[in-house]
């Protein structure tokens, strides 16, 4: 029996291009985010995938990546359960700020801080560490079942939130996570072993 999961980051939202603190704000994708989620799902279509279940969170650009590219498969209506365990790290104070205008009030050094330490929260929001503390949860009680008993699990979520699943799935330290860069759109399909160990993984562009 294969195991085999999906992790996608959201096509570029409007937010990205304006160069804008995200997190659990609620953005669209543009017309180039759209355009990425239908090519994963070509990508995917193209390795002869087809999912069982779909997980996503309950912000609206993850949700319709997933849509885009379950709509490419020819899986319109298939199960998707959507969770603000999967949502984007939430930045708190930084959430709606240009990233230059950041780091102009608070100093180039500690936005950087922010952004790229592992266990740092800006004010009022979560470290990657709190952000793991939600995601991996529900992973192992909710998605990792389904993926152990067979299904293939499509998961479309955020740069944080995917960083802490690959974090534990390929047993990364904090140093190296947090430099780990997941590009808009683009599918890592992982294969995982009965003891739910990762045998392989392979990033569709």
């Amino acid at each position: 029996m294969e195991h085999k999961l999906v992790l996608c980051r959201h096509g570029q939202s409007e937010w990205n291009l304006k160069n804008l603190f995200t997190g659990w704000r609620d953005p669209s994708l543009t017309e180039k985010g759209v355009a990425e989620a239908k090519a994963a799902g070509q990508r995917l279509k193209a390795k002869g995938l087809a999912f069982d279940v779909c997980y996503t969170s309950v912000l609206k650009r993850a949700q319709i990546t997933a849509e885009l590219i379950l709509a490419e498969l020819g899986q319109q209506g298939l199960p998707t359960h959507k969770d603000l365990a999967l949502n984007e790290r939430d930045y708190g104070e930084l959430n709606g700020l240009n990233k230059d205008d950041a780091r102009v009030k608070w100093g180039e050094e500690q936005v950087h801080i922010w952004r790229r330490s592992y266990d740092t929260p800006p004010p009022g929001g979560e470290s990657l560490k709190d952000t793991a503390a939600r995601v991996l949860p529900y992973y192992i009680h909710v998605i990792l079942p389904d993926l152990l008993s067979g299904k293939t699990v499509l998961v479309a979520a955020h740069g944080n939130s995917l960083r802490a699943l690959i974090m534990a799935l390929e047993g990364l330290s904090p140093e190296a996570i947090i430099a780990r860069e997941l590009e808009t759109g683009v599918p890592i399909l992982y294969t995982l072993n009965v003891n739910s160990s990762v045998r392989s993984v392979e990033t569709l562009r």
